[in-house]
């Protein structure tokens, strides 16, 4: 007679516990729920990144030029916009007799760059996406001239901008990104790409953000 209790205690205790367990996890599951996404609605814009001058060593130095197209640049407002600064960036590195090397986008050549920062002769361009560095002779350009800074300068912010510096960054290099000289097909792309520079892992630390009028050679 002494069993049967002990079995309705058992059986009782599982039962309950099996009754619990939804309730305990409950809070669980809902946390585990959550993504990153959840919190975007929240995520307060940081201050805009501190903009520095800098001073540059023209026999180490190259502008970089990259995808200034009729094709792409200009039809985006932005991009049109920023041409008379980049136009007079690039006459100053040239009278410094620094380094200039552009990027073309597909399917087009030199030709096809906006007339007004287009390449003189002699003025070495690489073809390819938005890393200038993947496939192309872009490195080989560079390490020739024995650079160790660029300043990159061109359109998409983030894209051609944003990869070919960081490509430049993790080579070693030292990257200069005025901010006037650089465009996306929005805004917001421009702060993003701003705040990646001055806060990536690695690239931040090669990275300088100024603005056209803020370099000296």
């Amino acid at each position: 007679m002494t069993a049967k209790p002990l079995r309705f205690s058992i059986a009782n205790a599982a039962l309950l516990a099996l009754i619990a367990l939804p309730i305990a996890l409950a809070p669980i599951t809902a946390a585990g729920a959550q993504t990153i996404i959840d919190q975007w609605a929240s995520v307060k814009t940081p201050p805009a990144p501190a903009l520095k001058p800098v001073t540059v060593d023209r026999k180490t130095t190259a502008l970089l030029m990259l995808d200034f197209m009729n094709q792409n640049c200009g039809k985006r407002p932005a991009c049109v916009a920023s041409i008379p600064a980049v136009k007079k960036l690039l006459g100053e590195a040239r009278a410094a007799k620094a380094s200039v090397v552009y990027s073309i986008i597909a399917n087009t050549t030199t030709a096809d760059v906006i007339k007004d920062v287009a390449p003189e002769q002699g003025e070495p361009y690489v073809q390819a996406g938005p890393d200038k560095f993947l496939r192309t002779d872009l490195e080989k350009i560079l390490k020739d001239k024995g650079i160790q800074t660029v300043i990159v300068t061109g359109t998409a912010s983030n894209g051609a901008v944003l990869f070919t510096g960081a490509g430049a960054a993790m080579r070693g290099l030292k990257v200069i990104v005025p901010i006037d000289g650089m465009s996306a097909a929005e805004p917001y792309a421009d702060l993003t790409t701003a705040y990646t520079f001055a806060t990536a892992p690695s690239v931040s630390a090669k990275s300088t953000l100024t603005r056209t009028d803020m370099i000296k050679f």
